[in-house]
C-alpha cells in the first residue's frame, strides 16, 4: 500500500483484513468450514434417524416394515414418539409364531391323511379339486348339446 494511511487509522493491519479488491480468503475458508459442517450435521442426523430400522433389519420383516414406517412418520411428521416407539420396537425380538403354527397344520393334516398344502411362506394354496369315483370326472358336470358340443357356446 503505497498509499498514505489515514492518521487515525492503525499503522498495522491484521492478516485477515484485505485490501480494496482483493479476494477475500478468510470468507472462503469459513464458506467451505460452513458447508462441510451442514453436510456433516446432516449426515449425522440421517443416521441417527436410520437407526431403528438398521437395527430392525436383522430382524422379521414383518417387524423391519413396521419400524421402517414409523421412522418415515417421524420424518415427515415430526412427532418424535413414532421415532421412539419404533427404536423400542426394534430393540424387542417378536417370538415367532407362524413357525410352529406351520408345523402344527402340517403335523394336522398328515393325520388327517390329507396332503398338506402349505407353502414355505405359510399360506394355504388351493385345494386339488376332488374327481368323483364313479365317472373320474369333477364333480360339477358340463351340459354338453346332443351334438356333442356346449350348448351355451356359438361357432362364428
Amino acid at each position: 500500500m503505497s498509499e498514505l494511511l489515514h492518521p487515525a487509522a492503525p499503522h498495522h493491519l491484521p492478516s485477515f483484513i484485505t485490501a480494496p479488491g482483493d479476494t477475500d480468503i478468510l470468507m472462503i475458508v469459513v464458506g467451505i468450514i460452513l458447508i462441510a459442517a451442514v453436510l456433516a450435521v446432516g449426515n449425522i442426523y440421517l443416521r441417527l434417524h436410520t437407526l431403528p430400522e438398521r437395527m430392525a433389519h436383522k430382524s422379521q420383516k414383518l417387524q423391519f416394515e413396521i419400524v421402517a414406517v414409523l421412522g418415515l412418520l417421524a420424518l415427515f411428521t415430526h412427532i418424535h414418539l413414532f421415532w421412539v416407539a419404533g427404536l423400542l420396537l426394534a430393540m424387542i425380538d417378536l417370538p415367532d409364531f407362524g413357525t410352529p403354527l406351520r408345523s402344527i397344520a402340517r403335523s394336522v393334516a398328515t393325520i388327517a391323511d390329507v396332503p398338506a398344502n402349505i407353502d414355505e411362506v405359510g399360506e394355504v394354496s388351493e385345494p386339488p379339486q376332488k374327481l368323483s369315483a364313479e365317472t373320474d370326472k369333477p364333480d360339477k358336470p358340463q351340459d354338453s348339446g346332443k351334438d356333442g358340443t356346449d350348448e351355451g357356446q356359438s361357432h362364428a
